[in-house]
This record gives C-alpha cells, structure tokens and sequence, in this order.
C-alpha cells in the first residue's frame, strides 16, 4: 500500500485536500461549539491532529480514487476496443495478406490469425508456442505475421530483416531464430539472418528498400486504427486481442471466429 501511495503522486494530493475538507468540517463544528477559537492556526492544528489520528481515512481516500481511476481507464478501453472492431471488416482483407512470405499454416485455411510481434518483446516470444500448438492441432489455421516494432531502435531494425527474410521465403527461419536469441542486438540479427540462411547481400539492399518502409509504417497505421497499445496484438476473425496468449486462449478465439462465419 505504502508503494502505490509513493507511486501515485496525484492521488496522495487528492487524498490530503479530502482530508483537510474533512478536518475543516470537524473544525467548523468544533468552533460551533467553542464560541472565539481561532479559525486558521487553530484549524491546520485540527487537520493535522485529525489525519494524524486517522491515517486509515488517507489510505481509503487513495484506495477509492485508484479504482475509480482504474474502471475509468478500463471503459475507455473498451469503449476504444468496440469502436477498433468496428473498422475491422473494412481492413480485414489487408490485414490477413502477408507480406511476402511472413505468414505460416494453411495458406487456404479458414480462419486466419494476424500476429503483431516486436523481437523485444518477451511476452511475443512467450506466445510462441502456443502458435507453434495451435498450427500443429489445427490444419485449417492460417498465422499471418505483422512486424510491428515499438521497443526501439534495435526492433526497428529486426523488423526491417524479418521482411527481408519473407521476401526470401525464410520469414519462419529468421523469426524463430531471433526470438530463441536474447534480443534483437545487431549481433543477434546477423546471427539469426545466417542462421535462417539469407542472402546477406540481397537481405542488405532489401531492408531499406520502399516496400519495407510502406509495411512498417502501414502496420503502425493498423495499430493506431485498432487501439495496439503493445504487443502481442492479435487480430482472429472479428475480434481483437491483446497480450500474450497461450494456446487455450487461441483455439479459444478461432473457434469463434468459425462460429462466426
């Protein structure tokens, strides 16, 4: 409790000035009763003699505007999320055709699940085997990946390569290269890229090339219009998800995705 009242700096202010219109109130009735106290010092003594005497009223007074802030920030969530998948049918075609080769599964399957991953994100890497379960059980699963940088320089860069692998049909090689590494260090890039088996001349001239450039800046179009605020974002049908999945929260999402068709 002590490191949410440290943490909250508006919230520990907001409490003090609840407190201090608590204490007036005290206060007033006080000199109601004693005709010629003295109404400031005498008043700041009460107030701080109230709140010392009372510490429980402060940490209530937080805990409640925690929550209410929390249930405010979870409706505009939602709100966000409903208006996001509103404008999911008009995009859906752009965004389940992958570029090049980054996609994996069924390329006729019938559900198909849109991935935007970061190489620095741990909970991307931690999704990973629930896709690698979900195209083993399902054959009519088609995983569409989105390169979807915004951890940094270093990510920017990954994804630049990622591309450049598609475009080589080594996107799957490249990808899990990576995430198995501990970062996306220009290291680790070029590591995965041999690994992957690239043609590091051609994978060179690709990643600054227009087309990669346009799928970078389309794919931060698609998170703004869908309300990503991180990654893993998931798009599976009609619905949005975000954050890491395991594999029951994915067969979970095609299934209604089928449902819905």
């Amino acid at each position: 409790m002590i490191e949410r009242l440290l943490g909250n700096r508006l919230a520990l202010a907001g409490a003090f000035v609840l407190c201090a219109v608590a204490g007036a109130g005290i206060f007033a009735a006080i000199q109601a009763l004693v005709p010629g106290m003295g109404p400031r010092g005498q008043a700041e003594r009460v107030v701080h003699d109230w709140v010392l005497a009372h510490p429980e009223v402060l940490l209530e007074s937080v805990e409640r505007y925690n929550q209410k802030q929390s249930a405010n920030a979870d409706k505009a969530q939602a709100e966000a999320v409903a208006a996001a998948e509103k404008t999911l049918p008009a995009e859906r075609a752009k965004l389940e055709t992958p570029y090049a080769g980054g996609w994996a599964g069924n390329p006729r399957g019938d559900v198909t699940v849109v991935a935007f991953m970061d190489y620095a994100c741990g909970y991307c890497r931690a999704s990973l085997p629930a896709i690698q379960e979900l195209l083993k059980r399902d054959p009519n699963v088609k995983v569409v990946y989105r390169e979807y940088p915004v951890l940094g320089p270093d990510s920017l860069v990954a994804a630049r390569w990622a591309l450049a692998a598609a475009e080589q049909d080594k996107f799957r090689a490249f990808h899990d290269a990576l995430f198995a590494m501990d970062g996306p260090s220009a290291a680790n890039i070029e590591a995965a890229a041999g690994k992957a088996g690239l043609d590091m001349a051609k994978a060179k001239q690709v990643i600054g090339s227009k087309p990669v450039e346009g799928e970078i800046v389309a794919n931060h179009k698609f998170g703004q219009k869908l309300a990503m605020t991180g990654t893993p974002s998931w798009v599976v049908g009609g619905k949005l998800l975000y954050g890491m999945r395991d594999y029951d929260g994915l067969a979970a999402a095609v299934a209604e995705a089928r449902k819905g068709k």
